[in-house]
């Protein structure tokens, strides 16, 4: 059942495209923001770790920022507009070509501007074009089966993210002799990983662009969209109380996102420098994380559906405070290990009952706005968690008390959450 007039018939070839979508776009913030070209920068480009992180922590900020002030005002003019693919495709475009384009950024001081450049830019495509894809899921299920399409493609995603780290590392990265004629003397074994980032995403894409249904377009000018757009964005702002369940659930996810979003910054290090694991057990151990994450969003995607998104996020986030509670207390290596795919399983369906739900909540005349605050919750204070973690480890002289911000956190989106009641409808038998 769809909400809204599709411009075609929706068939199971067009719902399983939209969810390779997630597996097509994945390794950018995977191999790209995170993985490859992270530690690529600080070392090679930059010079020095401290300054490169620095740097790169900077970019990636601001790219969010522009994220945050961008997404609720392109929502309302896509939902004035009606369709949601042309806004895709071209965010997907501005993250091809900036991936494309990392292959140039050469070991040297004077790339690391243009580089960063190129990475902000990766990073605010890629998160824009989320906000329209995100905004399709109300279009392709009905309200009893939207979370296994949402935690089936966030799977996916986790899924496409990790092969396509393994193929750059085993064909490119690691590879004895470097395939192709590459020089590693300039990096370019490295350097290479973006045109395949990027031929990635084109290939594993195109069939979300030629099956997927899109909302129908309202065919006005575009200038007549920017202005619905506008005055719609206006009109949500003075009508708050209107929409006072969202904004509750919008709150929350705030915090709660805060928490995890630091836990993913910080994780790394505090398993480097509390626990001594090496970079290479620390890479080990992310990808196991991410492996796990995969399987927890795929695996809840029916308790959602059975349960509730609200149930499911509450339980998933309960799971997930314990298990990071627990971390902080374990002094081994194997029990760090055992806690933290503990605390994988629960990470993907935190973040695939949150899609849902919001689905679920947004009005279906206004999902692309809503998913646009949606974005907004998960940027505007993305600074605060990394900041106050920092701030508790320097007054306190203990890395374990700075990393228990994260739990606060958590608990405090899930005690916010509280006040969002379960959608009507989420529970019926599929």
């Amino acid at each position: 059942m769809t909400r809204v007039p599709l411009d075609r018939p929706l068939d199971r070839k067009g719902v399983a495209a939209w969810c390779l979508f997630d597996w097509a776009n994945s390794p950018t913030p995977t191999v790209v923001v995170t993985f490859v070209f992270a530690p690529y920068f600080a070392r090679a480009v930059a010079g020095d770790e401290a300054t490169g992180l620095a740097l790169w922590s900077w970019g990636i900020a601001l790219s969010a920022l522009a994220v945050a002030l961008v997404a609720p005002v392109a929502g309302a003019v896509a939902d004035a507009a009606g369709g949601r693919k042309p806004w895709i495709a071209a965010f997907s475009l501005v993250t091809v070509v900036a991936t494309a384009l990392l292959w140039f950024c050469a070991p040297e001081e004077r790339w690391i501007l243009p580089m960063l450049a190129l990475v902000a830019l990766v990073n605010f495509g890629f998160e824009t074009a989320t906000v329209f894809y995100n905004a399709m899921l109300p279009d392709l299920a009905d309200t009893r089966r939207m979370g296994r399409l949402s935690g089936w493609a966030w799977g996916l995603g986790y899924a496409g993210g990790i092969a396509c780290l393994a193929l750059a590392l085993a064909v490119l990265v690691m590879a004895e002799p470097a395939p192709f004629g590459l020089d590693r003397g300039a990096s370019e074994h490295v350097r290479a990983v973006a045109p395949l980032v990027a031929l990635w995403f084109v290939v594993f894409a195109w069939p979300f662009f030629v099956w997927t249904p899109d909302r129908r377009s309202s065919r006005a000018a575009f200038s007549e969209s920017v202005r619905r757009g506008l005055a719609r964005l206006v009109e949500t702002g003075r009508e708050l109380r209107r929409h006072r369940i969202v904004a509750r659930f919008l709150i929350a996810r705030l915090l709660y996102i805060d928490g995890l979003n630091t836990l993913f910054a910080l994780g790394g290090v505090y398993a480097a420098t509390t626990l001594a694991m090496d970079e290479e057990g620390v890479l080990t151990f992310a990808i196991a994380l991410n492996v796990a994450a995969g399987l927890g969003a795929a695996g809840f995607a029916w308790m959602d559906d059975r349960a509730g998104a609200r149930r499911t996020l509450a339980l998933s986030l309960a799971c997930l405070i314990a298990a990071s509670a627990a971390i902080l207390l374990v002094q081994s290596a194997l029990w760090f290990w055992i806690l933290g795919l503990v605390l994988g399983l629960f990470v993907g369906p935190v973040q695939s009952a949150s899609r849902s739900l919001m689905a679920r909540l947004a009005p279906p005349e206004m999902t692309a706005e809503m998913f646009g605050f949606f974005a907004l919750s998960g940027k505007l204070t993305s600074f605060a968690g990394p900041l106050l973690v920092g701030a508790v480890a320097y007054a306190t002289d203990s890395q374990r008390l700075g990393m228990a911000v994260i739990v606060v956190l958590m608990a405090a989106g899930l005690l916010a959450l509280r006040g969002v009641p379960e959608p009507a409808g989420a529970s019926e038998k599929a």
